[in-house]
């Protein structure tokens, strides 16, 4: 790869600062420091209301798959696009919008979807701390079982008063499946361009984070300015997460993450953090994970997690993180009088304090 990974980091260091400074540029004046289990115990009544619209929603499902359905909609997951569906369209404390609900359970019903999917995929056995759709039913059921997902969503869609919501969400699944579709034929390709994995990751995962910012805002009768800015917030966040979640994979502990780990060099995608460790390893070991890559024996996750660890590879995946999250604040710095900037930016900031979790664990002896 010549250094690109490396060149690509160093522009997009010199093009912003840092997301610390970003973050005060953009926190309205006299906002006090992001109080995180706060922000979720403002959220919490709009999530339990979503928790009861998912369990009535498993009714629509045949009777035969019911229990299928029930158990992809368990309520352990993380529930980070729904909480931007809220938090784009905040109202009020204790000001819970039916169309809000409705909304991130579509864009819920369409991750679910895509991990039952990807967990297929990736010959994933662990996700949220238990067996994954594919080894509780089996890859043939949960094939299928996903796809009956993403129906139901669109379902729900549909359902709204006007299109635009069925066309926004069947838009953005459609660019959630070109996504993984371009990852799965690019396996064990070890010559992708950080353009091209950069668009991997906007149509995978920025895009249902984008949508769900979008609608939030637009649901809630904002200005279509901040409807528009809210979906570039949504968008740099969804790219920072994936980043993290690519060194997560490397980096981050099973039983504290509670999924399967290890997949990518595995099942032989290149991610920002394996471009990184090929550049920096001897031509000897990067031999070894190409041919792990293209197929051949992996050197093993503790083998690979403890190169990265030597190598400070996870210093530059932070630091793309870093500028992702910058980018989301600067987008709603004209709009920071606004009820749901605050919230929205202690989103970035939750994921900030993973990410110096992460890193911190990544460096550990």
């Amino acid at each position: 790869m010549g250094g690109l990974a490396t060149q690509y980091l160093l522009a997009i260091w010199d093009r912003q600062a840092s997301f610390h400074r970003m973050a005060i540029a953009v926190t309205p004046p006299g906002l006090s420091p992001p109080d995180l289990p706060g922000l979720f115990e403002r959220v919490r009544p709009h999530l339990a209301a979503l928790d009861r619209f998912m369990r009535r929603e498993v009714e629509q499902f045949e009777p035969e798959i019911r229990e299928m359905a029930a158990y992809c909609f368990d309520t352990t997951g993380k529930r980070l696009r729904p909480a931007l569906v809220f938090v784009s369209g905040w109202q009020g404390d204790g000001v819970v919008v039916d169309d809000l609900v409705r909304a991130a359970g579509v864009v819920e019903m369409v991750h679910l979807a895509t991990l039952v999917h990807d967990d297929i995929m990736d010959r994933a056995e662990i996700r949220r701390s238990r067996h994954t759709a594919a080894r509780q039913f089996g890859p043939d059921a949960a094939v299928l079982l996903g796809d009956a997902l993403f129906s139901q969503a669109l379902h729900i869609a549909s359902q709204f008063p006007t299109t635009e919501v069925c066309r926004l969400v069947s838009e953005s699944t459609r660019r959630v499946c070109s996504g993984e579709i371009m990852q799965t034929l690019r396996r064990r390709d070890i010559n992708i361009s950080l353009a091209e994995y950069r668009r991997m990751i906007d149509l995978k995962t920025a895009e249902l984070f984008r949508v769900s910012c979008f609608l939030g805002a637009r649901l809630s009768g904002q200005t279509a300015a901040f409807a528009t800015a809210a979906d570039r917030f949504g968008h740099h966040l969804g790219i920072a997460y994936q980043l993290y979640d690519d060194l997560v994979d490397f980096v981050g502990e099973e039983r504290r993450i509670g999924k399967t780990l290890g997949t990518d060099l595995a099942t032989g995608k290149l991610t920002l953090p394996l471009m990184l460790l090929l550049e920096r390893v001897t031509a000897a070991e990067r031999a070894t994970i190409v041919a792990a890559l293209q197929g051949g024996p992996p050197p093993g996750l503790p083998a690979s997690r403890q190169r990265m660890q030597e190598l400070h590879i996870a210093d530059g995946v932070v630091r793309a993180i870093d500028d992702e999250l910058a980018l989301a604040g600067q987008a709603l710095a004209p709009h920071a009088q606004l009820a749901p900037v605050p919230l929205m930016l202690q989103l970035g900031e939750m994921l900030r304090k993973q990410v110096t979790a992460l890193s911190a664990s990544a460096v550990s002896p």
